[in-house]
């Protein structure tokens, strides 16, 4: 295992500290939440608690499903007690964060939007001061209109790249049946304003930008520490 697995995995581990029995766990998508898949499990055995998670994702669904977890739907539960995610980047000071990577964000912000307390779990690679340096923003978008909005994006002064999938050909496909176009706006000054502009483009379904959301940041340290902000 790399630092950087052992960091995800040891901050995952501070993460469901808080969890209790009866709760209702909202899980992001993506590595750091296969972690925590594999932790909450663990917890369910070990403390016999009686718990229910809501997967944001076929790949998260599929491996709660294997860990024997009770899987619930939104529609279910409209209210989760603690929701656990990762993120591409933290903007340190604000908590804001840019998430999308592995391509579940609009469904994830449904989940974490919904959470009473939005655990953020990420490896120290992960913090910056400034949310756009080296980094996209991740948009959800209708097939139908992907071109239209890469050319408002432009018109924006942004950059926007259809994302290409690795394992098949054509652009990656989520788990809604949208494209996804990767943003760049290099340092994002005003990231309230540039979420609502993004938004407001036709065919845009969501943003990753997940502004004023996290009460928490967990990060695993590559020192073997973790680190946990409020």
């Amino acid at each position: 295992m790399t630092w950087i697995e052992d960091a995800k995995r040891k901050a995952v581990l501070q993460a469901i500290q808080p969890i209790r029995s009866g709760w209702v766990i909202g899980l992001g998508s993506g590595s750091t939440t296969v972690h925590a898949v594999a932790e909450i499990a663990r917890l369910v055995r070990s403390r016999r608690f009686e718990l229910s998670v809501v997967p944001t994702s076929y790949q998260i669904e599929n491996l709660a499903v294997s860990h024997g977890l009770r899987i619930r739907t939104m529609n279910e539960v409209h209210i989760v007690d603690y929701a656990i995610d990762g993120a591409d980047q933290v903007e340190v000071d604000s908590f804001n964060v840019v998430k999308g990577g592995g391509g579940a964000m609009l469904r994830e912000k449904v989940v974490d939007s919904s959470a009473r307390r939005l655990a953020i779990v990420v490896d120290e690679r992960k913090l910056t001061k400034h949310l756009g340096e080296k980094q996209t923003v991740p948009l959800e978008v209708m097939p139908f209109a992907y071109k239209s909005v890469q050319v408002k994006i432009t018109n924006m002064g942004g950059r926007a790249r259809l994302r290409e999938s690795t394992e098949k050909a054509g652009p990656v496909i989520t788990d809604n049946g949208n494209f996804m176009l990767n943003a760049d706006f290099g340092r994002i000054a005003h990231p309230t304003q540039l979420d609502r502009r993004l938004n407001m483009i036709p065919g845009v379904l969501e943003t990753g930008l997940f502004l004023n959301m996290a009460d928490c940041i967990y990060v695993g340290r590559r020192d073997g520490k973790v680190e946990i902000l409020e």
